[in-house]
């Protein structure tokens, strides 16, 4: 998906599954496909709804400090996607020894998110990982090939200020 997002409402979590923002032909000029931002994977079932990865209304759901730490910031359009794919795990932690009892996985998923920024016509992408675990999945494919950088994952324990603050200081230096 996109990081643009439908304003939020009363509540923080509000309008966090609204796609018609993509229906808006004028959404185009907000998208950046050199900015990558880079989840590990899905962590609930599966995507059934074009673009609403990164857009989940659940209560559970913590996409919506993305959207409060992105908006009117230079990020804010950026692409969306997981490295893993067709992988649910709602634990991450088990997701380092799947691939390595399975490297075969971590190989096609490479390759795939190769093809999607080719796809996307990315020149010299800055890629913004969610959190260590995908960090270490692109540092380890893509040391010298892209800028990468970690940023905290939005479901860590932490208010949406306090993750905008971090986030926005951590890609202040980009």
């Amino acid at each position: 998906s996109w990081a643009v997002w439908a304003e939020a409402g009363d509540k923080a979590k509000s309008n966090m599954g609204d796609l018609s923002i993509f229906d808006n032909p004028d959404v185009i000029d907000t998208l950046n496909e050199n900015i990558i931002f880079a989840g590990l994977n899905i962590s609930r079932g599966s995507i059934k709804i074009p673009l609403a990865n990164f857009h989940d209304s659940s209560p559970r759901a913590q996409d919506f400090k993305t959207r409060f730490a992105l908006k009117d910031t230079p990020y804010w359009g950026g692409y969306m996607t997981d490295i893993i794919k067709n992988y649910s795990e709602i634990d991450s932690a088990k997701i380092p020894s799947y691939l390595r009892d399975n490297p075969a996985v971590e190989l096609d998923n490479i390759r795939v998110f190769e093809e999607e920024l080719a796809d996307l016509g990315a020149q010299n992408p800055l890629i913004v990982s969610f959190g260590v675990a995908t960090y270490k999945i692109l540092k380890k494919n893509f040391v010298d090939k892209y800028r990468i950088v970690k940023i905290p994952h939005y479901a860590h324990q932490i208010s949406k200020e306090d993750y905008r603050n971090d986030v926005n200081k951590i890609l202040s230096h980009f």
